[in-house]
């Protein structure tokens, strides 16, 4: 189902609690959403549909991936970048890393690990922000 889009900042500004087998379908919502507005955005973290999990969905080289729990393990290459977000008007600064290695479970709970670079590196990033209430 596709979800409004949230846009108050003090509801995006709380960190998101742990995602579990339970909100599957939030994943399923998340996915269907990112996927209805993907001519002007590549990333969204399940707040931004009003649901405070540690769920995220983004545009990896043309295809979808959705991450339940991501962490980051590992930084390198630190960037400046200027960056927009469908829940907040205009563009901020935002410190990112090149390089970053990321530990979350898959749409079957599975732990994945792996290493992303360049853009997808920095929309993951961006939406990992979005899980622990920073606001970009």
């Amino acid at each position: 189902m596709i979800r409004p889009i949230m846009k108050d900042p003090l509801f995006l500004a709380q960190p998101s609690e742990p995602a579990t087998a339970a909100d599957l379908p939030v994943a399923a919502d998340l996915l269907e959403t990112l996927q209805a507005h993907a001519d002007g955005c590549v990333g969204m973290a399940a707040n931004m549909i009003g649901v405070r999990k540690r769920i995220i969905a983004v545009d990896n080289d043309g295809e979808y991936l959705v991450m339940l729990n991501p962490e980051l393990l590992k930084c390198s290459g630190p960037y400046s970048a200027e960056e927009g977000c469908l829940s907040l008007t205009g563009t901020r600064p935002a410190k990112r890393y090149k390089s970053i290695k990321v530990r979350w479970q898959d749409l079957e709970l599975k732990p994945r690990i792996k290493t992303f670079t360049g853009f997808t590196a920095q929309i993951i990033q961006h939406e990992l922000d979005h899980c622990s209430g920073v606001l970009i």
